[in-house]
């Protein structure tokens, strides 16, 4: 797989990385099998992905203890970036960004990963309660002690408007960037990317292109809409929160069906094995090579499936195609 590079460090990366998420946190309780996620993470390992994204916060602790399984007997194939700075209650989450919950937060995420290091730690959110340099630099202090050896900013979320305008919606993320970048180099940011989500094209993502931080493309298939693989109307469990999101109605998956087909489109193009997903995932790959998409699954064959994707290259008309395709229908709110 071609590889790509994250910060000042040049830390090498597959170009497509695993999001491991949706193996133990934020979809169904009745599709998080343990085993089959296992094999999931090893057939994507195998396939050239090392790109491995998780938190600490998913499950939470459940989804690092999986990978820690794999990573026991694999730590030499796997890129590992998790993240810290989220409290899980039975019903809600908090912001922790102490230096001192920090430090012992690395130290509880090194177990369950069994392994010495992390390649990149990220601050999944900052807390209002502390300023973030001091946050940042007890994350700083842990690459300086070889626990972490870059440290990254999640963003997944953090948008403070669904409209376009100065910033593109992530102003506040800008900010922050530019505070914690005085302490302390910032090797990647993780935010939302897809081609029905694509704001961070306007500012955040040339913020990072201009100082050589890496980007890690969250979402970069529309939480499964982009693979074309949803029907409208299909339901979700009740439990899956597709199931109250604004984009998920059925009226709204029927009036945004014209993204998919322009997918499906470009993809015929390429030869019939190519699915929209791979599209979806190329055109991702096509806003910098400093952008790693980390598309989440927990089966095996999607895994290879999205793998593959470094393999294809759009060129001008197809990406002039995707660029043409009606704007996205609904609000993220």
């Amino acid at each position: 797989m071609e590889r790509r590079t994250i910060g000042a460090a040049a830390l090498g990366v597959g170009a497509v990385g695993l999001g491991c998420m949706p193996m133990s946190w934020g979809y169904s309780r009745s599709q998080r099998k343990g085993e089959r996620s296992l094999r999931t993470v090893h057939a994507a390992l195998d396939a050239g992905v090392n790109l491995l994204d998780t938190a600490d916060m998913y499950g939470p602790f459940t989804n690092e203890l999986l990978l820690g399984r794999v990573l026991k007997e694999r730590r030499a194939d796997a890129f590992v970036s998790t993240k810290c700075g989220l409290l899980v209650g039975d019903q809600h989450v908090v912001a922790n960004g102490r230096p001192g919950y920090v430090r012992r937060a690395c130290d509880a995420s090194l177990r369950r990963l069994q392994t010495d290091v992390i390649d990149l730690y990220q601050l999944h959110r900052a807390d209002p309660e502390v300023p973030v340099e001091e946050t940042w630099g007890a994350m700083a202090d842990l690459v300086r002690q070889g626990k972490v050896r870059a440290l990254g900013l999640c963003a997944v979320g953090a948008r403070t408007t669904r409209r376009r305008g100065p910033g593109g919606g992530y102003d506040g993320t800008i900010r922050q960037l530019e505070r914690v970048q005085q302490v302390f180099p910032v090797s990647a940011v993780e935010a939302e990317l897809s081609v029905w989500s694509p704001e961070v094209l306007e500012r955040l993502l040339p913020w990072c292109a201009a100082r050589g931080v890496g980007f890690l493309a969250a979402m970069p298939l529309g939480s499964g809409f982009l693979t074309g693989t949803l029907t409208p109307g299909g339901g979700f469990e009740e439990d899956d929160p597709r199931a109250r999101h604004p984009r998920f109605t059925a009226e709204m998956m029927a009036a945004n069906q014209s993204l998919v087909a322009g997918l499906r489109r470009v993809a015929a193009r390429h030869g019939a094995e190519v699915t929209p997903a791979q599209v979806a995932l190329a055109w991702v790959l096509a806003q910098g090579p400093h952008v790693i998409p980390i598309p989440g699954t927990k089966r095996e064959s999607w895994a290879v499936e999205n793998a593959r994707a470094a393999e294809l290259f759009l060129d001008a008309a197809d990406l002039a195609e995707i660029a043409a395709l009606p704007a996205p229908r609904g609000s993220w709110d």
